[in-house]
Protein backbone atom coordinates (compact mmCIF):
# COMPACT_ATOMS: atom_id res chain seq x y z
CA UNK A 1 0.00 0.00 0.00
CA UNK A 2 0.92 3.90 -0.72
CA UNK A 3 3.01 4.73 2.92
CA UNK A 4 1.01 6.82 4.95
CA UNK A 5 3.53 9.38 7.15
CA UNK A 6 1.93 8.66 9.92
CA UNK A 7 1.35 5.84 12.51
CA UNK A 8 -2.05 4.51 12.71
CA UNK A 9 -2.04 4.12 16.30
CA UNK A 10 -3.29 0.74 17.81
CA UNK A 11 -1.25 -1.68 19.88
CA UNK A 12 2.26 -0.53 21.32
CA UNK A 13 4.72 -2.00 23.79
CA UNK A 14 4.06 0.76 26.30
CA UNK A 15 0.45 -1.17 26.61
CA UNK A 16 1.11 -3.43 27.91
CA UNK A 17 4.09 -2.78 30.67
CA UNK A 18 7.99 -1.98 31.08
CA UNK A 19 10.24 -4.13 28.47
CA UNK A 20 11.32 -5.71 32.10
CA UNK A 21 8.12 -7.03 32.93
CA UNK A 22 7.78 -8.51 28.97
CA UNK A 23 9.73 -11.78 29.58
CA UNK A 24 8.13 -12.41 32.75
CA UNK A 25 4.62 -10.87 32.31
CA UNK A 26 1.30 -12.85 31.60
CA UNK A 27 -0.46 -13.59 27.69
CA UNK A 28 -0.43 -11.03 25.95
CA UNK A 29 -4.30 -10.39 25.53
CA UNK A 30 -4.67 -10.23 29.35
CA UNK A 31 -2.63 -6.94 28.88
CA UNK A 32 -4.45 -6.23 25.71
CA UNK A 33 -8.13 -5.82 26.73
CA UNK A 34 -10.54 -6.61 28.84
CA UNK A 35 -11.95 -10.27 27.48
CA UNK A 36 -15.53 -9.73 26.03
CA UNK A 37 -17.80 -11.94 28.02
CA UNK A 38 -20.91 -10.49 26.71
CA UNK A 39 -22.28 -13.83 24.82
CA UNK A 40 -25.90 -12.46 23.90
CA UNK A 41 -28.23 -15.88 23.04
CA UNK A 42 -30.61 -13.69 21.99
CA UNK A 43 -29.87 -14.37 17.84
CA UNK A 44 -29.85 -17.75 18.72
CA UNK A 45 -32.94 -18.04 20.83
CA UNK A 46 -35.21 -18.44 17.42
CA UNK A 47 -36.80 -15.06 18.16
CA UNK A 48 -34.43 -14.12 15.00
CA UNK A 49 -34.87 -15.59 11.73
CA UNK A 50 -32.99 -15.16 8.36
CA UNK A 51 -35.20 -14.21 5.43
CA UNK A 52 -33.67 -14.84 2.13
CA UNK A 53 -35.79 -11.66 1.36
CA UNK A 54 -33.54 -9.47 2.87
CA UNK A 55 -30.26 -10.58 1.57
CA UNK A 56 -28.21 -9.37 -1.39
CA UNK A 57 -30.32 -6.19 -2.20
CA UNK A 58 -29.85 -2.65 -3.53
CA UNK A 59 -30.40 0.58 -2.31
CA UNK A 60 -30.32 1.88 1.70
CA UNK A 61 -34.17 0.31 2.46
CA UNK A 62 -35.73 -2.76 1.79
CA UNK A 63 -39.39 -2.69 0.83
CA UNK A 64 -40.83 -5.97 2.38
CA UNK A 65 -44.34 -6.69 1.40
CA UNK A 66 -46.20 -9.12 4.30
CA UNK A 67 -49.70 -10.30 3.87
CA UNK A 68 -51.78 -9.08 6.35
CA UNK A 69 -53.64 -11.46 8.75
CA UNK A 70 -57.40 -12.00 7.09
CA UNK A 71 -60.43 -11.14 8.99
CA UNK A 72 -63.27 -12.75 6.65
CA UNK A 73 -66.76 -11.42 7.63
CA UNK A 74 -69.42 -14.41 7.05
CA UNK A 75 -72.19 -14.51 5.02
CA UNK A 76 -75.86 -15.63 5.77
CA UNK A 77 -76.56 -17.79 3.09
CA UNK A 78 -79.89 -17.27 1.75
CA UNK A 79 -82.26 -18.28 -0.99
CA UNK A 80 -82.47 -14.70 -2.89
CA UNK A 81 -81.04 -12.42 -5.01
CA UNK A 82 -79.03 -10.03 -2.93
CA UNK A 83 -75.04 -10.63 -2.24
CA UNK A 84 -73.02 -9.49 0.94
CA UNK A 85 -74.12 -10.23 4.26
CA UNK A 86 -77.02 -11.79 3.58
CA UNK A 87 -77.84 -14.16 -0.04
CA UNK A 88 -74.72 -15.11 -2.51
CA UNK A 89 -70.95 -14.53 -1.53
CA UNK A 90 -68.80 -11.33 -2.24
CA UNK A 91 -65.40 -12.35 -2.86
CA UNK A 92 -62.94 -10.43 -0.60
CA UNK A 93 -59.29 -9.91 -1.56
CA UNK A 94 -56.17 -10.12 0.69
CA UNK A 95 -54.70 -7.02 1.55
CA UNK A 96 -51.01 -7.00 2.35
CA UNK A 97 -49.11 -3.91 3.96
CA UNK A 98 -45.92 -2.44 2.97
CA UNK A 99 -42.99 -2.50 5.61
CA UNK A 100 -40.07 -1.14 4.84
CA UNK A 101 -36.55 -2.35 6.83
CA UNK A 102 -33.77 0.01 6.89
CA UNK A 103 -30.07 -1.51 6.44
CA UNK A 104 -27.39 -0.51 8.83
CA UNK A 105 -23.63 -0.58 7.92
CA UNK A 106 -21.25 -1.40 10.49
CA UNK A 107 -17.30 -1.18 10.94
CA UNK A 108 -14.52 -1.48 13.12
CA UNK A 109 -10.51 -1.90 12.78
CA UNK A 110 -7.59 -2.34 14.82
CA UNK A 111 -3.97 -2.29 14.31
CA UNK A 112 -0.52 -3.64 16.29
CA UNK A 113 2.88 -2.95 15.02
CA UNK A 114 5.74 -6.10 14.49
CA UNK A 115 7.89 -4.63 17.48
CA UNK A 116 5.15 -5.46 19.77
CA UNK A 117 4.97 -8.77 18.53
CA UNK A 118 8.73 -9.53 18.56
CA UNK A 119 8.90 -8.24 22.47
CA UNK A 120 6.06 -9.97 23.62
CA UNK A 121 5.63 -12.77 21.42
CA UNK A 122 1.58 -12.58 21.06
CA UNK A 123 0.28 -12.24 18.10
CA UNK A 124 -2.83 -9.12 19.19
CA UNK A 125 -4.61 -9.37 15.97
CA UNK A 126 -4.60 -12.92 16.33
CA UNK A 127 -6.82 -11.90 19.50
CA UNK A 128 -9.04 -10.12 17.71
CA UNK A 129 -9.82 -12.73 15.06
CA UNK A 130 -10.51 -14.91 18.06
CA UNK A 131 -13.07 -12.65 19.88
CA UNK A 132 -14.44 -11.49 16.78
CA UNK A 133 -17.77 -13.17 16.68
CA UNK A 134 -18.40 -12.65 20.09
CA UNK A 135 -18.04 -9.09 19.76
CA UNK A 136 -19.97 -8.43 16.73
CA UNK A 137 -22.86 -10.95 18.48
CA UNK A 138 -22.51 -8.19 21.43
CA UNK A 139 -22.77 -4.82 18.38
CA UNK A 140 -25.67 -6.65 16.70
CA UNK A 141 -27.79 -7.61 20.01
CA UNK A 142 -27.65 -3.65 21.40
CA UNK A 143 -28.86 -2.57 17.73
CA UNK A 144 -31.83 -4.49 18.45
CA UNK A 145 -31.85 -3.50 21.38
CA UNK A 146 -32.05 0.20 20.32
CA UNK A 147 -34.60 -1.17 17.77
CA UNK A 148 -37.26 -2.77 20.13
CA UNK A 149 -36.33 0.40 22.65
CA UNK A 150 -37.80 2.49 19.72
CA UNK A 151 -41.07 0.41 18.76
CA UNK A 152 -42.01 -0.57 22.51
CA UNK A 153 -40.31 1.92 24.83
CA UNK A 154 -42.09 5.52 25.65
CA UNK A 155 -44.14 7.14 22.92
CA UNK A 156 -43.22 4.19 20.58
CA UNK A 157 -45.40 3.14 18.28
CA UNK A 158 -46.56 0.12 20.18
CA UNK A 159 -46.01 1.59 23.42
CA UNK A 160 -50.23 1.96 24.41
CA UNK A 161 -50.35 -1.64 23.55
CA UNK A 162 -47.57 -3.91 23.68
CA UNK A 163 -46.14 -2.67 27.04
CA UNK A 164 -46.33 -3.20 30.76
CA UNK A 165 -44.85 -1.23 33.89
CA UNK A 166 -45.17 -2.23 36.64
CA UNK A 167 -41.94 -0.72 38.34
CA UNK A 168 -42.11 2.01 40.80
CA UNK A 169 -39.19 4.89 41.45
CA UNK A 170 -39.31 4.27 45.50
CA UNK A 171 -40.01 1.35 47.91
CA UNK A 172 -40.65 -1.51 45.41
CA UNK A 173 -42.27 -4.77 46.25
CA UNK A 174 -43.28 -7.95 45.11
CA UNK A 175 -45.90 -6.56 42.77
CA UNK A 176 -43.61 -4.11 41.33
CA UNK A 177 -40.97 -7.73 40.41
CA UNK A 178 -40.84 -10.43 37.56
CA UNK A 179 -43.14 -12.67 39.02
CA UNK A 180 -46.20 -15.26 37.36
CA UNK A 181 -48.77 -12.01 38.01
CA UNK A 182 -46.29 -10.07 35.79
CA UNK A 183 -45.63 -11.76 33.07
CA UNK A 184 -49.47 -13.50 32.77
CA UNK A 185 -50.43 -9.67 32.65
CA UNK A 186 -47.94 -8.72 30.03
CA UNK A 187 -48.46 -11.62 27.96
CA UNK A 188 -52.43 -11.17 27.64
CA UNK A 189 -51.85 -7.52 26.45
CA UNK A 190 -52.13 -9.79 23.05
CA UNK A 191 -55.37 -10.96 24.21
CA UNK A 192 -55.86 -14.38 22.55
CA UNK A 193 -52.59 -14.33 20.77
CA UNK A 194 -50.83 -14.33 23.97
CA UNK A 195 -49.35 -18.20 22.77
CA UNK A 196 -47.50 -16.66 20.28
CA UNK A 197 -44.97 -15.55 22.96
CA UNK A 198 -42.45 -17.76 23.64
CA UNK A 199 -39.39 -16.36 25.01
CA UNK A 200 -38.65 -14.04 28.04
CA UNK A 201 -35.56 -11.66 27.44
CA UNK A 202 -34.44 -10.30 30.84
CA UNK A 203 -31.45 -8.59 32.55
CA UNK A 204 -29.00 -10.47 34.53
CA UNK A 205 -30.45 -8.90 37.87
CA UNK A 206 -33.46 -9.40 37.12
CA UNK A 207 -32.63 -13.19 35.87
CA UNK A 208 -30.59 -13.46 39.53
CA UNK A 209 -33.54 -12.38 41.34
CA UNK A 210 -35.63 -15.00 39.26
CA UNK A 211 -33.48 -17.83 40.29
CA UNK A 212 -33.60 -16.75 44.03
CA UNK A 213 -37.11 -17.20 43.99
CA UNK A 214 -37.42 -20.56 42.24
CA UNK A 215 -34.90 -22.39 44.42
CA UNK A 216 -36.42 -21.25 47.12
CA UNK A 217 -37.87 -24.19 49.55
CA UNK A 218 -41.36 -24.35 50.79
CA UNK A 219 -43.26 -26.48 53.93
CA UNK A 220 -45.88 -26.38 55.67
CA UNK A 221 -46.49 -25.03 59.53
CA UNK A 222 -47.18 -28.19 60.38
CA UNK A 223 -48.44 -31.13 59.06
CA UNK A 224 -52.39 -31.33 57.44
CA UNK A 225 -54.61 -30.37 55.47
CA UNK A 226 -55.22 -26.39 55.31
CA UNK A 227 -52.09 -25.55 56.80
CA UNK A 228 -50.20 -22.41 55.37
CA UNK A 229 -47.23 -22.68 53.03
CA UNK A 230 -44.08 -20.83 54.77
CA UNK A 231 -40.58 -20.48 52.93
CA UNK A 232 -37.64 -22.51 54.80
CA UNK A 233 -37.63 -24.82 56.85
CA UNK A 234 -37.71 -27.67 54.08
CA UNK A 235 -39.51 -28.54 51.21
CA UNK A 236 -38.37 -29.49 47.77
CA UNK A 237 -36.05 -26.57 45.92
CA UNK A 238 -34.41 -26.60 43.02
CA UNK A 239 -32.14 -28.97 41.96
CA UNK A 240 -30.64 -26.88 39.16
CA UNK A 241 -30.41 -22.93 39.98
CA UNK A 242 -30.02 -21.80 36.59
CA UNK A 243 -33.51 -20.83 34.95
CA UNK A 244 -34.13 -22.28 31.39
CA UNK A 245 -37.46 -21.50 31.04
CA UNK A 246 -40.23 -19.57 33.29
CA UNK A 247 -44.45 -19.42 32.67
CA UNK A 248 -43.50 -21.54 29.90
CA UNK A 249 -41.13 -19.20 28.24
CA UNK A 250 -37.82 -19.97 27.33
CA UNK A 251 -35.37 -17.51 29.50
CA UNK A 252 -32.54 -15.52 28.14
CA UNK A 253 -30.56 -13.23 29.67
CA UNK A 254 -28.77 -10.24 28.26
CA UNK A 255 -26.98 -7.30 29.52
CA UNK A 256 -28.10 -4.90 26.50
CA UNK A 257 -31.95 -4.99 28.25
CA UNK A 258 -32.14 -0.86 29.03
CA UNK A 259 -32.60 0.52 32.76
CA UNK A 260 -34.84 3.24 32.76
CA UNK A 261 -34.91 5.71 35.52
CA UNK A 262 -33.26 9.20 36.63
CA UNK A 263 -31.03 9.95 39.69
CA UNK A 264 -32.04 8.74 43.23
CA UNK A 265 -34.98 6.17 41.43
CA UNK A 266 -34.62 2.68 41.78
CA UNK A 267 -33.66 0.53 38.74
CA UNK A 268 -36.23 -0.19 36.61
CA UNK A 269 -35.19 -3.30 34.21
CA UNK A 270 -37.00 -3.40 30.82
CA UNK A 271 -38.02 -7.47 29.73
CA UNK A 272 -38.91 -8.59 26.57
CA UNK A 273 -41.28 -10.65 25.89
CA UNK A 274 -41.22 -12.21 21.65
CA UNK A 275 -42.43 -14.66 19.92
CA UNK A 276 -40.26 -17.42 17.81
CA UNK A 277 -39.86 -15.52 14.18
CA UNK A 278 -40.94 -12.03 15.08
CA UNK A 279 -37.51 -10.89 14.04
CA UNK A 280 -36.75 -11.20 10.52
CA UNK A 281 -33.18 -10.60 9.56
CA UNK A 282 -30.63 -10.26 6.71
CA UNK A 283 -27.39 -9.29 4.82
CA UNK A 284 -26.78 -6.81 2.08
CA UNK A 285 -23.52 -8.37 1.84
CA UNK A 286 -21.21 -10.96 3.45
CA UNK A 287 -18.94 -9.84 6.48
CA UNK A 288 -16.13 -8.79 5.03
CA UNK A 289 -12.40 -8.62 6.75
CA UNK A 290 -9.55 -6.53 5.25
CA UNK A 291 -5.99 -6.81 5.97
CA UNK A 292 -2.89 -4.92 4.95
CA UNK A 293 0.63 -3.99 6.04
CA UNK A 294 1.62 -0.20 6.51
CA UNK A 295 5.50 -0.39 5.65
CA UNK A 296 6.66 3.03 6.78
CA UNK A 297 5.25 2.20 10.54
CA UNK A 298 5.47 -1.47 10.34
CA UNK A 299 1.97 -2.67 11.33
CA UNK A 300 -0.47 -5.25 10.70
CA UNK A 301 -4.41 -3.90 9.88
CA UNK A 302 -7.09 -5.39 10.34
CA UNK A 303 -10.93 -4.26 9.49
CA UNK A 304 -14.26 -5.26 9.38
CA UNK A 305 -17.55 -4.43 7.65
CA UNK A 306 -20.72 -5.78 8.15
CA UNK A 307 -24.18 -4.62 7.12
CA UNK A 308 -27.69 -6.37 7.96
CA UNK A 309 -31.41 -5.70 9.19
CA UNK A 310 -33.48 -6.63 11.85
CA UNK A 311 -37.52 -6.23 10.76
CA UNK A 312 -39.81 -6.72 13.08
CA UNK A 313 -43.03 -8.14 11.27
CA UNK A 314 -45.78 -5.74 11.02
CA UNK A 315 -43.74 -2.83 11.64
CA UNK A 316 -42.37 -0.53 9.44
CA UNK A 317 -38.76 2.14 9.45
CA UNK A 318 -40.94 5.48 8.62
CA UNK A 319 -37.66 7.88 8.74
CA UNK A 320 -36.41 9.72 5.68
CA UNK A 321 -32.98 8.67 6.20
CA UNK A 322 -31.22 5.59 6.26
CA UNK A 323 -28.32 3.62 7.52
CA UNK A 324 -29.64 4.41 11.19
CA UNK A 325 -27.16 5.03 14.34
CA UNK A 326 -28.01 2.76 17.68
CA UNK A 327 -29.82 6.20 18.88
CA UNK A 328 -31.65 6.54 15.54
CA UNK A 329 -33.01 2.93 15.83
CA UNK A 330 -34.03 4.02 19.79
CA UNK A 331 -35.68 7.56 18.35
CA UNK A 332 -39.94 6.76 18.09
CA UNK A 333 -40.89 8.63 15.94
CA UNK A 334 -38.54 6.93 13.42
CA UNK A 335 -41.22 3.99 13.49
CA UNK A 336 -44.73 3.12 12.26
CA UNK A 337 -46.81 0.40 12.48
CA UNK A 338 -47.94 -2.18 8.74
CA UNK A 339 -50.80 -3.88 10.90
CA UNK A 340 -53.63 -2.41 11.87
CA UNK A 341 -54.18 -4.20 15.32
CA UNK A 342 -50.56 -3.84 16.89
CA UNK A 343 -52.05 -7.33 18.90
CA UNK A 344 -50.66 -9.58 15.55
CA UNK A 345 -47.12 -8.14 16.85
CA UNK A 346 -45.39 -11.11 18.94
CA UNK A 347 -43.31 -8.31 20.57
CA UNK A 348 -44.19 -7.33 24.28
CA UNK A 349 -42.23 -5.08 26.59
CA UNK A 350 -42.60 -5.87 30.43
CA UNK A 351 -40.72 -3.05 33.14
CA UNK A 352 -40.32 -4.18 36.23
CA UNK A 353 -38.17 -3.67 39.43
CA UNK A 354 -35.81 -6.39 40.82
CA UNK A 355 -34.79 -6.91 44.96
CA UNK A 356 -31.07 -6.94 43.64
CA UNK A 357 -31.45 -3.98 41.74
CA UNK A 358 -29.81 -0.86 42.62
CA UNK A 359 -30.16 3.18 42.69
CA UNK A 360 -29.82 5.16 39.78
CA UNK A 361 -26.92 6.89 39.94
Amino acid sequence: MAGYPGNYGGTFTGDIGSLTRLATSAPFARYLAEAIFKQSAFIKSGVIQANSVLNNTSGTRIEVPFFDPIAPVATVVESNNTWGTNGALVPAKVEASTQYATLCNRAFAYAADDLSAFQTGEDALSHVRNQMADAINVQNTTKLISQLTGLLGPAGPLAATNSLDVSVASSAGDANYLSANTVTRAKYLLSERAGSLDTLVVHPTVAAALETVQALTFSANAAGAGNTMVLGGGGVGLTEPQVGTFMGLKVIKDEACPIRGTSGEQEQFVCYLMGSGSVQTGNQYPLQVFTNYNMLSFQNLMSVRYSGTYHVLGTTWSASTDNPTDAALATPSNWGLAFADPRLIPAVELVVNSPFGGTIA
